[in-house]
């Protein structure tokens, strides 16, 4: 049976990506390799336990010892999901980043040089390209990162093709647009405006709320990945987009009207440093593998916000503890704290949004 093996398979991303492979592909066997940090959830996976084609190991990729043990037990195809991956916290501490996502890389890529894979897939971003005044940006455009976060993934992607000239390892990295849909982390934009509008809390949005993102629900990211894995070109480079460019400002306003909620809790906060005002991806080569997307963002963000609604067990312990003191230095004291939340009611059909408790009582979770 072949074997894949998927790094930071725990996190929103990943924990889809292993969903889609096991229910695809029967004769595959996974291997989920996760250091399980606060956006690493066990409980993506727990479908699977019992599964005799799944087996996870907590660990770390910058750790040669254990990468090379797994590698060591033989591998078809490598999925490097594994990445400090949010622009704000990469702003605050760079250090997590280039430790995970560079010498993270560095040391998967050590491994597959001594004990030879099928294929290693380097999952980035279109980060990478920085801000991209019109057009799309293909394969070929420079780049220019403009976070540290970026800055990070484009120094992965620049050894994951200096392992494929230099030693044959042969690897293909991919680039996505914004991902969204379930189990997605709620400091990421669009889980965060879903739960706190569900709560009744004003929705922080940075500068002008004019920054462009290209949507890409993770079933199509999970889909495209495979196709490339099995299709692509090794050596070469993938954009992945969906093709539905939005606005910040328009993204909280569907939120808010799929909700029934007024746009008054909408509430501007100081942009971020170095906010890039648009990404946008020229997919051809991907196209001609045969993939495209296919869920509109339309259908995909209302069946997202169906998930938050129907599942706060999952996500309300995600925002207590020491991660709402994170998003309370990151936006103030009003965009967490429950007494200052308005008491709007959401529309028929929907659970009405709840008060948070007080800062001094224990938070839920």
């Amino acid at each position: 049976m072949a074997r894949a093996l998927i790094t930071g398979g725990a996190g929103f991303i990943g924990s889809s990506f292993v969903r889609h492979l096991l229910r695809r592909r029967t004769g595959l066997s996974v291997v989920v390799l996760d250091k399980l940090t606060y956006a690493g959830n066990p409980d993506n996976l727990r479908e699977f336990e019992g599964d005799p084609r799944y087996r996870f190991v907590r660990g770390d990729i910058a750790d040669a010892a254990t990468v090379d043990a797994l590698f060591s037990e033989g591998l078809d195809l490598v999925f490097n999901f594994a990445a400090e991956s949010h622009v704000d916290r990469s702003i605050h501490a760079p250090d997590a980043f280039l430790r995970t996502d560079v010498y993270g890389a560095y040391t998967l890529l050590e491994a597959a040089r001594r004990r030879p894979v099928g294929r290693f897939i380097q999952i980035s971003t279109d980060e990478v390209y920085g801000s991209v005044a019109s057009g799309a940006c293909s394969e070929d455009s420079p780049l220019r990162p403009s976070s540290p976060y970026a800055a990070s993934k484009a120094a992965a992607d620049g050894l994951v093709h200096a392992y494929w000239v230099t030693y044959g390892v042969p690897a293909i990295v991919t680039r996505a647009t914004n991902n969204y849909g379930p189990r997605q982390y709620p400091e990421k934009i669009i889980p965060l405006f879903v739960t706190n509008a569900l709560d009744g809390l004003p929705l922080p949005l940075y500068g002008d709320g004019q920054n462009v993102r290209d949507w890409l629900h993770v079933e199509d990211h999970c889909a495209a990945l495979l196709c490339v894995a099995e299709g692509g070109e090794v050596g070469g480079i993938y954009n992945l987009g969906g093709g539905n460019e939005r606005a910040n400002v328009d993204v909280a306003r569907r939120i808010l009207a799929a909700l029934g909620l007024p746009r008054s809790l909408i509430r501007p906060v100081a942009d971020r440093p170095g906010h890039d005002r648009r990404y946008a991806l020229d997919c051809a080569r991907a196209r001609d593998l045969g993939w495209r997307p296919r869920v509109s963002f339309e259908a995909g963000l209302e069946a997202t916000i169906a998930w938050y609604r129907d599942n706060r067990a999952w996500w309300e312990p995600l925002k207590s503890g020491a991660a709402a003191a994170y998003f309370r230095r990151q936006y103030g004291a009003s965009f967490m704290a429950g007494p200052s939340a308005p008491p709007h009611r959401a529309a028929s059909g929907s659970r009405r949004p709840r008060r948070r408790p007080s800062p001094r009582r224990p938070l839920a979770g």
